[in-house]
This record gives structure tokens, C-alpha cells and sequence, in this order.
């Protein structure tokens, strides 16, 4: 998830090596110095590989391998657990630099070799694996539809896991979830929390653990969400060219594929990708089918108004059409519209489409909305009703997983959403921040790599429309289904609507499984 925080914060909603700085990274498997996995009776026999080493300060806990039933309509799953942390060291040194926490679950008495294993990562920067696993992914959930911060953080079995066609590990970068910064300098902190550095420790840290445990010939997958969905094209372009690891195909989930055309101001496609998700929530679709209703928004979106955007402020009969058609479209009082010159950005939509009823909309999804606390100010800075409500119930509910389910008990907060790890994040220019340019050179070289990316309709954050707009830049490759786009109803969080998580599984199945 998850997930960047608002429009005028779009980066938090939003192994290593140091490059020129420092000596690279080295996934040193370090057996002789791991601890023995705790103990307990649910375990297995085997030793999980991947694990932190003594010798470094404030290690995480030993490795914790569970076995667990899940009794579900019409099937049983039979399936291990494995929570522990992935260690990244200095590759000259051997020093310890970061461990980096995950929760593995695999299918038993498949064949290995021949299992599909798909790795989660999630967003921010600063965003957590809870987001997928407990959303909709793993085999717990978290009903989330209507969750606010007070409602009780109790798991229910996931009917839509999609532990029977894959096996599961969910990643957590440096400074969420568990994992933990080891080396104290600030270089390696920059380096970590930067673009090029996050994907250079997570393909390191990916390739060391199917190595470790021995899932190289397992059909491999990554699933991204929101700044996941940005990771994901290059992290399988980096595993390829400096991991010796293929990926087979690609789930992204609400994704940013490039900054640029989020950006307000001046852009004026930032504003036309937009319009049909606030058409949307105007109309109040919310099915899987919603967006055949969004045909005519789609339209002008892509043609008039683009058009009439570019012939600027000057030209008052533009402007005239901008007003008439923008207010049409989203409901909003035309009188507003006009002031705005027809440019409706998420934040004065979130305040202003239900403000007379004194609430406000969510960004993640505009048929959320919460009281305002600020009814009568003419700006208010609010707390998100969708994605400030989720995160409390989630990190709870993880915390309590991992400590009492997966027996890994962590002295230390679980961090749903670490909004120190977003304000410190090296962009190197956000605006030129784009990963579709890797997804085009992963799709080229491999034919047999898929893609499929998911947005919900009334989300505002990663709106679909520009998902749909950049991929007809990408020439169709051989075979155009190879990339597709799938919009359900919902927000930026899909999985949190029961229909539009079993249609995200449903096709998730069908890319991974080719049926």
C-alpha cells in the first residue's frame, strides 16, 4: 500500500551496495553464525536460511518456522510459515549493514522446483508489507471495509489468499515493518532510503533469499502496490542484468509508473487523468464494472479537454467549455469550477464534493468520506478516512500475527507507515522519477513475461486513467495482452472491497497460473 499521502505529499502515499560511496553489499549466507531457529511445537524440522547473524548490534530474533491448517469453503491448506529477517553486509568488510524482516508462507507438499513464489513489497516510501499480506494476499485478513483506528485488529481466514496457486513472501524494505538499520553512518542511511539504493538492496535481498532457500527454478513473481507498483519494473530489470534472477511476471497494484504526469501545477495531465476517477465517485460506481459507465469522461479527458487545457487561461471560450463540462462531470459547484479554472486537484475535491454535509473524502478513495474537523475553514488539514483509519487496525494486527501466530515476537513497533523514512527519501528529482521505461525493457527482452496492473475507480492518489494513458505508450510487443489493465471498484487499497479482492485474485490466478 500504500500509498502516497495527499497531492502535496505524493512520495509518502507513495543486496545493497553503496555504489561509488562505499564497498557493495554482500549477501553473505554467514551459516555457521546463524542462531538456531526458537523453538516451539508447530515447528518444522528444517532450518530456514535468510537469517540475521549474531554478531551484529540489535539483531532481530532468531528465525521462527510454524506449520498451520487453514480450513477454508471447499479446500484445506496445509502451509509453513517462516518469519525471520534477511541480513545485508558490507561485501568488503563483512560488516552488518541492515536486516530486512519477512514472512514467508509455501504451500506443503508441492514441488518446489515447480511452484510459483511470488514476492510482495508494498509502498510509501515507508509502507509496510501488512498492507498486502493482511489486506487481501496472505492467509489471515483484516476486514478493512469501514475499519477506523478503534476497531479490533482480530484476523479472519482469507478465503481469497492466493496461497493456492503461489507461494508467498512479503518484504519489508529498510525502516518498515521489522526491519532494521544496522550500520550507523548516514551514508548508508541516504543510501538506503534513496531510488537507486531501495532497489539495489531489495534485489539483493530477494536473490539471497530464493538462493538460501533453494526457490531459483520456482516460476518467480513480484507483486507491487503504489510505490511497490514503481519498485516492481525495476527490480525485475536489476534482477535480471545483476542478480542472474528472471521474473516470470508482474502484479502492480495502484502504481505509479512515472512522477512526472503527477505532478500539478503546470502540467496539464495531472488534471485530465484525474477527471474520470472524480467522475466516478460523482456517479457513485463502485462495481467491477464501473468504468464501461465512464466511456464519455474517458473521452473528452483524452481529446477536449486536453486540448482545450493547452490553449491556457487566455482563451475565454476554452475556458468556458473547461467549466461547463469539468462541473458536469464531477458534481461540483460550477461557480468553484470556474475560480479553478476548471484544474481540480485531489486535495480541494476530497474537501469540497461533500463539504455542505460537513465531511470530507478520501484521497484513496472518494466514496469514503469522515467527519471534518474543521467543517467551516477555508482549508483544512485533515486526517485521510481511509488510509489514516486502516493503519492503526493493521500494524495491530500484524504485531500480534507475528508475536503470537508466527511466534517472532520484536521488541519494537511494528512500522505500518514510517513517515521519517517518505521525508528523508532521495528522489534525485521526483519529477523525472519514472520505472515504465524498465517495464518496456523487461517486457522486450523476455516474451514470456505478463503484466497485469490493478487500480480501483475512485481513487485519487494513482487514478487508473493514467495507468490506461501510458500504456498505449508502450508498443504492443509481440502480443498487446501481455500488458493489461484491470479496474475494479474501489480505492487505492482495492483488496479492502470484498468484490474487488476476489476479481484482483481471480486475475492474479489466471497471469500466474496461465489459466
Amino acid at each position: 500500500m500504500n500509498v502516497l499521502k495527499s497531492a502535496s505529499r505524493l512520495g509518502l502515499i507513495l543486496a545493497f551496495g553503496f555504489l561509488f560511496l562505499t564497498p557493495p553489499l554482500h549477501a553473505q549466507d554467514d551459516e555457521a553464525g546463524k542462531p538456531e531457529p526458537q523453538k516451539h511445537e508447530s515447528q518444522k524440522p528444517e532450518k530456514p536460511h535468510g537469517s540475521a547473524a549474531t554478531a551484529a548490534p540489535n539483531p532481530l530474533p532468531a528465525p521462527s518456522v510454524t506449520s498451520h491448517e487453514l480450513q477454508l469453503q471447499g479446500r484445506t491448506l496445509r502451509f509453513k510459515a517462516t518469519a525471520g529477517a534477511i541480513r545485508l553486509n558490507d561485501g568488503q568488510s563483512g560488516k552488518p549493514i541492515a536486516d530486512l524482516s519477512y514472512v514467508a508462507y509455501e504451500l506443503e507438499g508441492t514441488d518446489k522446483a515447480k511452484r510459483p513464489i511470488t514476492i510482495a513489497i508494498n509502498g510509501g516510501p515507508g509502507a509496510s508489507s501488512a498492507w498486502l499480506d493482511l489486506g487481501g494476499l496472505g492467509p489471515w485478513r483484516l476486514p478493512l471495509d469501514g475499519a477506523v483506528p478503534s476497531t479490533a485488529p482480530v484476523t479472519v481466514d482469507n478465503a481469497e489468499t492466493w496461497l493456492d496457486f503461489t507461494d508467498l513472501i512479503f518484504l519489508d524494505p529498510p525502516g518498515t515493518g521489522y526491519s532494521r538499520m544496522l550500520a550507523d553512518s548516514d551514508e548508508a542511511r541516504k543510501h538506503f532510503y534513496s531510488v537507486n539504493g531501495d532497489i539495489e538492496a531489495l534485489s539483493v535481498a530477494i536473490r539471497k533469499w530464493l538462493t538460501d532457500n533453494k526457490r531459483l527454478e520456482s516460476p518467480k513473481y513480484i507483486v507491487g502496490e503504489s510505490y511497490g507498483g514503481f519498485r516492481a519494473p525495476k527490480l525485475a530489470h536489476r534482477l535480471q542484468d545483476n542478480e542472474g534472477i528472471g521474473i516470470t511476471g508482474l502484479i502492480l497494484i495502484s502504481p505509479v509508473l512515472d512522477f512526472g504526469w503527477f505532478e500539478t501545477g503546470n502540467n496539464p495531465l495531472s488534471f485530465a487523468t484525474r477527471l474520470p476517477s472524480m467522475t466516478a465517485a460523482a456517479r457513485g460506481l463502485n462495481g467491477t464494472n464501473g468504468r464501461s459507465a465512464l466511456a464519455d469522461v474517458e473521452a473528452y479527458a483524452r481529446g477536449p479537454y486536453i486540448v482545450d487545457l493547452l490553449h491556457g487561461e487566455r482563451d475565454a471560450e476554452a475556458q468556458a467549455r473547461i467549466v461547463d463540462k469539468v462541473a458536469g462531470f464531477t458534481g461540483l459547484d460550477k461557480a468553484l469550477v470556474k475560480r479553478l479554472g476548471g484544474r481540480i486537484d485531489p486535495r480541494t475535491f476530497a474537501r469540497e464534493r461533500t463539504r455542505a454535509e460537513g465531511r470530507i473524502s478520501s484521497q484513496y478513495d472518494s466514496l469514503a468520506t469522515g467527519l471534518d474537523p474543521d467543517p467551516h475553514a477555508a482549508s483544512s488539514d485533515h486526517s485521510d478516512p481511509v488510509l489514516d483509519a486502516y493503519k492503526t487496525p493493521l500494524a495491530a494486527a500484524m504485531a500480534d500475527i507475528t508475536a503470537n501466530r508466527l511466534n517472532w515476537p520484536v521488541e519494537a513497533r511494528y512500522e505500518i507507515l514510517n513517515e521519517n523514512v517518505n521525508r528523508q527519501w532521495d528522489w534525485n528529482g521526483r519529477g523525472q522519477a519514472e520505472s515504465l521505461s524498465d517495464l518496456k525493457s523487461v517486457l522486450a527482452l523476455d516474451p514470456h513475461m505478463h503484466v497485469l496492473i490493478v487500480h480501483g475507480l475512485t481513487d485519487e492518489v494513482t487514478p487508473y486513467f493514467t495507468s490506461a494513458l501510458l500504456i498505449d505508450q508502450v508498443a504492443p510487443l509481440g502480443d498487446a495482452n501481455r500488458l493489461r489493465l484491470a479496474v475494479y471498484g474501489g480505492g487505492h487499497m482495492v483488496y479492502a472491497k470484498d468484490g474487488s479482492r476476489a476479481a484482483l485474485r481471480d486475475d492474479a490466478r489466471k497471469l500466474i497460473t496461465g489459466e
